[in-house]
């Protein structure tokens, strides 16, 4: 698979359909309404003010498969060092171990550019999220019962927890 860098002109709309397919119907995201493109351009903006990339891959036709990105943990200056990272896949593209691919990519980013963890946040019963980032050497690092509400239950949260070999130097 090839990976592009997805920008907002090229890529907001099929980006937007992809979260939106998620916020409605899945706890992927634990957003009650759709977003819009005013909210993508935001999005955009942020992703790029902070050098968090937002990588894509496209299909045979040129059409959008998925997208994966990183950024800010916790917005406090310790935090520096650590990115929360999410992938998200077309509805016809999941379970073809593509997640996987988004995943490797991002790693390798995320080392290029000094991180040293990497932070996913994922429902407790997104049990095909949990399986891929334990294959990739994620560790668990903590849950937090019913921290959300959505479709008339509580949620689960976990987080899984990559330490990175870098930076070599960091500083405060």
């Amino acid at each position: 698979m090839q990976f592009i860098d997805c920008s907002y002109e090229q890529h907001a709309p099929e980006i937007l359909a992809i979260f939106n397919h998620a916020i409605l119907n899945t706890t992927s995201l634990w957003e009650y309404k759709a977003r819009t493109l005013d909210t993508m351009k935001t999005w955009f903006e942020t992703k790029a003010a902070g050098n968090f990339p937002v990588i894509g891959a496209l299909d045979k036709d040129g059409k959008l498969i998925g997208f994966a990105s990183y950024g800010t943990f916790r917005p406090w200056a310790a935090y520096k060092y650590s990115v929360e990272h999410s992938v998200y896949l077309r509805n016809d593209q999941q379970a073809k171990g593509l997640g996987k691919l988004f995943m490797l990519e991002l790693i390798e980013r995320a080392k290029a550019q000094g991180y040293h963890t990497m932070i996913g946040a994922i429902d407790l019963d997104n049990k095909g999220s949990i399986a891929l980032h334990e294959k990739l050497g994620f560790e668990h690092a903590g849950t937090l019962k019913q921290a959300g509400y959505k479709f008339g239950r509580w949620l689960d949260f976990v987080f899984y927890q990559l330490v990175l070999d870098t930076p070599q130097n960091p500083t405060e």
